[in-house]
């Protein structure tokens, strides 16, 4: 069973690490999350439930392009994809679509901290980021780094986040 905070056993063959790390999913959704808030808020003016659906119909497409490209590009000659591997590769890529609930509902909460249009995005494009980070550093220690690694690994995320945030002052909100 997937699970962004999968169980992990003490250790694997050769001190190897029992179960395998993938937080891939949450940093791509996170990533594209904050990319779908910085565009939405600089076009134009949507009122927030149109943020909302932007963010959720975005993840589920990704997540369907990805469970489509993973079978499509995993295939076994001779062997035919059944419905459990279509569900187990759904499973696996779920984490995309999870990734844009928290700053969706961050863009809908926001006048209850009354923010304007303009601040709810940057409200949800902060919790993105907020969260593209902390799936870095979780993802990091999960696998074994230390916390120096892990922080380098939040940073270089926090980079990435920071270049949307550059990209959406530039574009004039």
């Amino acid at each position: 069973m997937n699970s962004l905070l999968p169980r992990r056993r003490r250790s694997g063959p050769e001190g190897e690490p029992a179960v395998r790390t993938d937080f891939a999913g949450a940093l791509y959704g996170s990533l594209l999350a904050a990319s779908v808030v910085a565009t939405a808020s600089t076009v134009g003016d949507f009122p927030r439930l149109q943020v909302m659906a932007l963010l959720l119909v975005t993840g589920v497409v990704f997540w369907a392009a990805h469970v489509y490209a993973q079978l499509a590009g995993e295939r076994v000659v001779g062997r035919r994809i059944g419905w459990s591997d279509v569900r187990a590769v759904g499973r696996h890529e779920w984490p995309i679509v999870e990734a844009a609930v928290l700053p969706a509902v961050a863009v809908v909460v926001s006048p209850l901290l009354g923010l304007g249009v303009d601040g709810a995005g940057w409200l949800g494009l902060a919790v993105a980021i907020a969260q593209l980070v902390a799936w870095a550093f979780v993802g990091a220690l999960h696998a074994g780094a230390s916390r120096t690694q892990a922080g380098i690994e939040g940073m270089g995320n926090l980079i990435l986040g920071l270049v949307l945030v550059a990209a959406k002052a530039a574009l004039g909100h």
